[in-house]
């Protein structure tokens, strides 16, 4: 397993030792990673040379056709963290942006070395399938046609009419059986069997072994990626609710292409802008008071209002989506008050020079000012949350687009899922609700 995090150089020179950010792999790895850096688009290789390749802003597993197996951590420091640390980091991250809690299977598990990210997955899925299947698989009536001796059920008359003599003590009949052959079954059924067959550590495969055994009469999915959007969620299927996330997961992310037998590779890559945005949003929103309400991803403003000629509606163009809108049912001029938050995954630096502007980046601000005067009508404050890290562990001071238009650059405590406290509270009531808030912002 080659170690690496957000950023890193990998390269097939001889020369140099290996570190998280930089490693060497193999010449057919280099190439496979140029491949793959096309069809995922311009965000996950950075940079490439005629030996090496710069990763960009994505974490997660990859496994070349050759069996070489990369692990992409987050990078959340200038100086490299443990890899150890970094790993549980972005397992909390992804759990946290699927919507779900991982369990472990027991106090053993928790002498166990932490596993790699596509490992844990399985671990996962496995812990959530035994729940499941100790609590019995779901079974439903299904209609099945076919010829017997015997009338079972309903006699299908179209068929029966053009019997011929020679079998015609043969009946085409339709009937309902109840089986746990339904479509959710048959999908775990395919994601228990690529975990069989790319899981390596000795209880992931035990348990997916024994699983596999224990759903014989289960088929796998033709086509689960077709059946997946078909997931029923009605009330007869919430138990299956906490083993879909890892389902959807293994199917989507890890299910390995082979064409004509030859292994295409794995890539299960998720962008850190994306999870870090998730992992915001769900920590604020345990914070926030009834009367408060946080939008993910709103989008009721444009930028432009256009009206070509020869028409008599206006277009509106470029849609001004912030990742956080947080909403109060304090009214302002006949409407709820309103703060927009925006989150950027990248290390700021409070130390560096006023040339540098703490490494602020230009086209951001640009960005929060037209939200401001759009969802805002420049008026109020506004946010920019960036992951603390020893370069940037307290907020900056306030800075301001106008007299009324106010912006923080707020530090957020990746580990304690909180953002540090400071004099941008008093701008933020909704918040800080309840002292155990406040207790934990100060800490």
């Amino acid at each position: 397993m080659i170690q690496v995090r957000e950023y890193a150089t990998l390269h097939n020179d001889l020369a140099g030792p290996s570190s998280l950010d930089r490693a060497r792999v193999s010449a057919q790895t280099l190439a496979w990673l140029r491949e793959l850096g096309q069809s995922q688009g311009s965000h996950f290789i950075r940079d490439s040379g005629a030996h090496r390749v710069k990763l960009g802003s994505y974490v997660g597993f990859l496994q070349s056709p050759t069996g070489e197996a990369i692990e992409i951590l987050p990078k959340t420091h200038r100086q490299p963290p443990s890899a150890q640390r970094s790993r549980q980091l972005l397992q909390k991250m992804l759990a946290i942006s699927l919507g779900i809690t991982p369990r472990n299977a027991g106090p053993a598990d928790l002498q166990q070395q932490p596993l790699p990210l596509h490992e844990w997955i399985f671990s996962q899925f496995l812990q959530a399938l035994s729940r499941l299947l100790k609590r019995g698989l779901r079974s439903d009536y299904q209609r099945r046609a076919e010829e017997s001796r015997f009338i079972r059920g309903r006699l299908n008359l179209a068929r029966q009419a053009q019997q011929t003599p020679d079998r015609a003590t043969w009946f085409h009949i339709e009937h309902d059986i109840f089986s746990p052959q339904i479509r959710e079954n048959r999908l775990l059924k395919s994601a228990l069997e690529i975990t069989l067959k790319l899981c390596a550590t000795a209880d992931n495969w035990r348990l997916a072994n024994s699983f596999n055994h224990q759903m014989a009469a289960v088929p796998a999915s033709p086509a689960p990626l077709a059946e997946l959007p078909k997931w029923r969620s009605d009330r007869l299927m919430q138990s299956y609710e906490a083993i879909k996330p890892w389902c959807r997961l293994i199917l989507q992310n890890l299910n390995a292409s082979f064409t004509q037998g030859e292994h295409r590779g794995i890539a299960l890559l998720f962008p850190m802008e994306r999870l870090f945005e998730n992992y915001v949003a769900h920590s604020l929103q345990q914070t926030l008071p009834p009367s408060s309400h946080l939008r993910t991803q709103a989008s009721g403003q444009y930028l432009l209002k256009h009206r070509p000629e020869g028409t008599e509606t206006d277009s509106r163009w470029f849609q001004l989506r912030p990742d956080l809108l947080l909403e109060s049912n304090t009214m302002e001029k006949g409407r709820p008050q309103v703060s927009v938050m925006d989150t950027k995954w990248k290390l700021l630096n409070s130390r560096a020079s006023s040339n540098e502007k703490y490494k602020l980046s230009q086209a951001d601000l640009y960005q929060l000012f037209a939200y401001g005067n759009y969802y805002m009508d420049g008026r109020g404050h506004m946010a920019l949350i960036f992951p603390a890290h020893g370069d940037f562990c307290q907020p900056l001071p306030r800075f301001s687009f106008s007299d009324n238009l106010h912006l923080w650059a707020l530090p957020f405590n990746l580990h304690s899922q909180q953002l540090v406290a400071g004099d941008w509270q008093a701008y933020f009531p909704s918040l800080l609700h309840s002292p155990e808030t406040e207790t934990l912002l100060s800490q």
